[in-house]
């Protein structure tokens, strides 16, 4: 148990939900390590208060002298999955950064001491894992799916659970679609909705996208880091999915203009090549271990999640959340909000 979290690393901190996840430590008066490509980078765009510290996690090792005395660590970095077409070259990159990055952070701990060694190891996954499984319900107990980012979660995953070798509690956050301020998915299908273009992806809409807010990604994370029974998959989406037809109808609501224009199948594929699998596939995944274990969602419905992201109706709203994750990660261990 991390009675109260004091001293973390975070790997991937610039990243969208890094930079949520240091401001929502920082909040909490946490001393934060980020592990960073470019450093000088890193505490520009964190704030002098981060000490920021080299890794590139897909060609070095872990620096273990930056781990060592810290009580948890969050391990986030990865490459961008939906940041272009799926090459040889881009799949190689993503599984690299994720398999053998974790593979390099599991080698630092375990070289540290084991009384200098972090309590818990938060290790992003993603809904990924699951595959496309049309209306079947997915929880933790789920087994894996097929196709190449089933397959980069499962290795990614077995690399992060080797650290209970070392002595530490690992928890696997699978992440789904993250709706927040600053990046993620609405970042690009805001605009795209404002000029009337969105619409539904194919099938009708009726495949189910797992979706969350950003500030209930961060509230997981540090739920996870805090809670001594956690361990394993950790389903990080909303309670309430939906299908893509009403997520597109709730969307188009939440900044007044129609959604009429279904994206067919063979566009997609045109457009983006094997991406567009991965986003027409259907998860009906359930956050069935974070209900069990306490933790309380900021945002369980779609329509409350949107509007806390575009707030006024003047598009996606600053990245300015981060005491409300923390907020969020102290209801749920039955302490007071900040």
């Amino acid at each position: 148990m991390i009675p109260s979290l004091q001293r973390a690393v975070v790997t991937g901190a610039t990243g969208f939900i890094g930079r949520r996840l240091v401001g929502a430590l920082r909040a909490r008066g946490a001393r934060v390590v980020a592990l960073a490509r470019d450093p000088a980078a890193a505490r520009a765009r964190l704030g002098a208060g981060v000490d920021a510290r080299l890794w590139d996690p897909a060609a070095t090792a872990a620096p273990a002298e930056a781990l060592a005395g810290l009580q948890a660590v969050f391990h986030l970095a990865g490459e961008p999955i939906a940041d272009g077409r799926w090459t040889a070259a881009r799949k190689e990159r993503i599984r690299a950064s994720r398999v053998d990055g974790t593979r390099r952070l599991v080698e630092a701990l375990g070289r540290l001491e084991p009384a200098a060694r972090p309590d818990v190891l938060v290790s992003a996954s993603a809904v990924g894992f699951y595959g496309d499984r049309g209306d079947e319900v997915l929880t933790e107990a789920s087994p894996p799916g097929e196709g190449f980012l089933a397959d980069v979660c499962r290795a990614w995953e077995e690399e992060a659970l080797a650290a209970a070798g070392h002595g530490l509690r690992v928890v696997l956050l699978r992440i789904g679609v993250v709706l927040g301020a600053g990046g993620g998915a609405l970042a690009r299908l805001v605009p795209v909705f404002r000029l009337g273009l969105g619409g539904r992806l194919t099938l009708g809409g009726a495949q189910w996208m797992p979706w969350v807010h950003l500030d209930d990604v961060v509230g997981l994370a540090l739920h996870a880091a805090g809670t001594d029974g956690l361990s394993g998959p950790l389903n990080a989406v909303a309670p309430r999915p939906a299908r893509n037809r009403d997520f597109t109808r709730a969307l188009a609501a939440a900044v007044g203009r129609p959604a009429l224009l279904p994206v067919p199948a063979l566009a997609l594929r045109v457009a983006l090549g094997e991406v567009a699998a991965a986003l027409t596939a259907s998860q009906q995944v359930r956050p069935e271990a974070a209900e069990a274990s306490g933790y309380r969602f900021l945002h369980p419905d779609l329509e409350g999640a949107l509007a806390a992201v575009l707030g006024r109706g003047q598009g996606v709203a600053p990245d300015d959340a981060a005491p409300a994750a923390a907020a969020a990660a102290a209801r749920s261990a039955g302490r007071p909000g900040a």
